[in-house]
């Protein structure tokens, strides 16, 4: 026998067998990634265990076929519906674009290019606003000029300048608009055109009154969404509020809906003749075939694609397989044949060891990127307790108010062990929500190491005392602010239940009690975790630490912590116990993303500064490092380490590679084996 084959022998049995002992227990179902996105009311689709797609499709006599493993049935592939990873996963193989993000940048698609300030396809109008109009004021809120607000509205003026004080009548300001251009001869799936048309139906279908999708930051800051001139219907023309600098202006083109097919608005989810869960159309490489539900769904060439001329896509058919979340049976399933790529939704972080062992014997092909999705521990600074002010002694304590808490309780945690122990070191830890490798990345934010000394020092000059020299029982507060004396250090830690957080969760406990702080570590299913405004812990603040991923992107998520972003009832007032002052929660309501209650004036200028400014201009990049430094120092969260994105595939697949910004499969028509992959 030969010696490669000998070794995968072997390993492909230990795999086998850890298959059969993971089976005895209950495997974790990981939750689903948090991301800095539009939450939107997912649309249930009527019970069904097969659905036949009615448009135009090849034979299913297919003859190359590849096999793409994931953990779950996405249950939608509607991406309106959605704000599930693995729908966003399977997104590609039905739309390709029509923007790209890889590598903390964008790229078009089925745009002729991006719009750009300098190439003239972007531009600034201005345009005379007075008591009665909706601006975008120099905080970058959404306000309604003479509306009656008690403060003064700062408005920057037009051509720029230092913001001004609105004092009535007419003023003067910017408006940002920018133009997108269609390629020539695009169709859908079923052959008929695509155009610009679609494109404003889709933004239409988020915004008009009735939808069941909540508007998103954009949408609440976009003035009008229409069809440009060109004589051919291929261009959509975006103009923003006035006052709105959005950075990112130029990927606010509208992924298309084929209106010919979903009728009128508003858009109240699937009817009889058009199934936009589980057969959507799309203009990319694949279409829906066979859907059986929590098994596989089967995806055929797309004969319009409209790089078919390129000899794309390379197999006749394509199959998503959900195999659970056993990552032993996925690498066996892969070792056998079954599945020719293991989707990064199986999350194999806690199998890095076995990968680099079977790609070293050339069994299968790895792929790992330090991703955009960044594991932390939020502080409750805000418990649910505190809604009508703060009471000592029947309110959960004041823990987290003083900046010297939270900065004690990350000097405790041994970050570093983490990622030797968790990722084999070929993570990062972090110091604030931009990793080092973003463009943007504030390289003087302050670091800080497990440093027990300096921690228990902190804590000590809180208040917070090691009367008994005993690190197994939990300091006690002595003349601590906010807090009753007496009161032990000891918190809820909560998290989910998945394996990466069990170890996780395991060293941060022990480091923390290095310090005198006792943390009870309780490991949750992932709908309790995450539930919002209901008997939930993290979403509806009820909890001390709480640890979950976010996700960055090309534009740094500040927005994350702004006191704007503040969740809870629409409309209600709440007082912050970190400075005492009233403020009214915003129309984001349960879908804001502060959900720890933080609050800082000088980050929510900087933040804000940073997202209402363009690319090239001094304050975009000043602000974004200001907004990091501050961060640092305030610490509304603990920043832990970037997780890893992985990816597996049989040793001959080529042109698959995980990369740290793109969807996983966002070149899927290039993906082949074999011959194919044959210079």
């Amino acid at each position: 026998m030969h010696k490669n084959n000998y070794i995968g022998y072997n390993l492909a049995l230990l795999v086998i067998l850890g298959m059969m002992l993971g089976a005895c227990g209950s495997p974790s179902t990981p939750e689903p990634i948090l991301q800095t996105m539009v939450v939107v009311e997912t649309v249930q689709a009527p019970p069904v265990e097969v659905i036949e797609v009615v448009t135009p499709t090849p034979e299913p006599s297919a003859s190359r076929t590849l096999v793409i493993c994931q953990a779950e049935d996405p249950g939608t592939l509607f991406d309106f519906a959605s704000a599930s990873a693995i729908t966003y996963d399977l997104l590609p193989a039905i739309y390709d674009g029509p923007i790209d993000q890889n590598s903390y940048s964008y790229q078009p698609v089925i745009l002729e290019k991006l719009p750009s300030l300098d190439d003239g396809d972007a531009w600034f109008n201005v345009v005379t606003v007075s008591e009665g109009d909706t601006v975008v004021d120099a905080h970058g809120e959404v306000v309604t000029l003479g509306s009656g607000e008690d403060e003064s509205i700062l408005l920057r003026p037009a051509g720029g300048g230092e913001p001004v004080d609105y004092q009535g009548g007419d003023f003067q300001m910017d408006q940002l608009a920018a133009s997108f251009t269609l390629l020539p001869n695009l169709v859908w799936s079923d052959g008929k055109p695509l155009t610009a048309s679609d494109s404003i139906y889709a933004f239409n279908m988020l915004t008009y009154p009735g939808s069941i999708f909540t508007l998103g930051y954009k949408e609440l800051r976009t003035a009008n969404y229409e069809l440009g001139d060109d004589g051919r219907g291929l261009t959509a023309i975006w103009t923003g509020l006035p006052g709105f600098y959005d950075p990112t202006y130029y990927t606010n083109f509208y992924s298309p809906k084929p209106e010919h097919v979903m009728g009128r608005l508003p858009y109240t989810g699937s009817n009889d003749e058009y199934d936009a869960e589980r057969a959507p159309l799309g203009w990319g490489p694949y279409v829906v075939g066979e859907w059986v539900a929590g098994e596989s769904i089967t995806l055929y060439r797309n004969p319009n694609y409209w790089r078919s001329d390129e000899g794309f896509p390379r197999f006749d058919r394509l199959v998503f397989r959900f195999i659970g979340w056993n990552t032993n049976a996925a690498i066996a399933a892969l070792l056998t044949g079954e599945c020719d790529i293991l989707g990064n939704s199986i999350q194999m972080e806690d199998q890095i060891d076995l990968l680099l062992e079977l790609q070293d014997s050339g069994l299968i092909e790895a792929s790992f990127a330090r991703g955009t999705l960044w594991e932390q521990i939020s502080f409750g600074i805000q418990h649910t307790d505190y809604e009508d002010s703060y009471q000592p002694g029947s309110d959960r304590p004041d823990f987290f108010s003083d900046v010297r808490v939270r900065q004690a309780f990350l000097l405790c945690l041994d970050r570093k062990t983490v990622v030797d122990t968790v990722t084999l070191g070929r993570s990062k830890v972090i110091d604030t929500y931009v990793p080092p490798e973003h463009p943007l990345f504030n390289p003087q934010v302050r670091h800080y190491d497990f440093d027990v000394a300096a921690g228990s020092a902190l804590l000590e000059q809180v208040g917070w005392v090691d009367e008994d020299n005993n690190p197994n029982t939990p300091r006690v507060a002595r003349g601590v602010a906010n807090v009753l004396d007496g009161t032990p250090l000891q918190v809820t830690y909560v998290t989910s239940d998945a394996p990466i957080r069990q170890q996780v969760t395991a060293i941060l406990q022990q480091s923390l009690a290095e310090c005198g702080i006792q943390a009870e570590v309780n490991h949750l299913a992932s709908g309790t975790l995450f539930d919002c405004c209901g008997e939930g812990t993290v979403f509806n603040r009820r909890f001390d630490l709480g640890e979950f991923a976010w996700t960055t992107g090309s534009e740094p998520p500040c927005d994350l912590f702004l006191s704007a972003n503040f969740l809870g009832w629409s409309g209600v007032p709440w007082i912050s116990i970190m400075d005492g002052q009233e403020r009214i929660v915003a129309e984001s309501g349960w879908g804001g993303q502060n959900i720890g209650g933080f609050v800082d004036q000088e980050f929510d200028q900087a933040c804000n500064t940073a997202l209402n400014s363009l690319k090239g201009q001094p304050e975009y990049i000043e602000a974004h490092h200001e907004a990091q430094y501050i961060f640092a120092e305030q610490l509304p969260i603990m920043p832990l380490f970037q997780r890893l994105s992985i990816g597996a595939a049989r040793p001959d697949l080529c042109n698959f590679e995980v990369d740290p910004t793109g969807y996983q499969y966002w070149n899927i028509e290039e993906f082949d084996y074999g011959e194919g992959c044959v210079d």
